[in-house]
């Protein structure tokens, strides 16, 4: 369980951060500086790829508790799982707004559109990832 809840969440929180940082490579928008930023919790500056490591991490606790979720209350269906794990990235859509709010360093401003766009698009692809590593092989005949 635990090793196919970190495969889930280390893929789909690796494939989030490398989308947002294209993202923001190619349009100047900051939505990978927000996805990282933690200037609020610590102030002194990180290198990036620790930011990222705990950007990981986080999505690492997340996949576990959505295997653990999916075996607990036996979901196997994938449409069953792809709702889970919309379920679980919903509030993430709207972390946004406080995340921009709390933010020293520069981020996109909490009204810009193109930003909020990618935001969501980005973390809607992250609940399209999740279930992925739980596809289950096809019995032998």
């Amino acid at each position: 369980m635990i090793k196919r809840g970190v495969l889930s969440g280390l893929y789909s929180g690796i494939i989030l951060g490398l989308f947002l940082k294209v993202i923001e490579l190619t349009s100047g928008l900051k939505v990978y500086t927000l996805l990282l930023n933690i200037d609020f919790i610590y102030p002194n500056p990180l290198p990036e790829l620790v930011e990222f490591s705990l950007h990981v991490f986080v999505s690492l606790l997340i996949g576990i508790v959505f295997v653990a979720l999916c075996q607990s209350f036996k979901i196997t269906k994938r449409n069953s799982r792809f709702f889970l794990a919309l379920l679980i990235t919903f509030p993430t859509l709207f972390l946004y707004f406080p995340l921009t709010l709390l933010a020293i360093k520069e981020t996109p401003s909490i009204d810009n559109f193109h930003a909020i766009f990618w935001w969501v698009l980005a973390h809607l692809l992250y609940a399209v990832i999740l279930p992925i590593p739980l596809r289950t092989k096809p019995q032998a005949p």
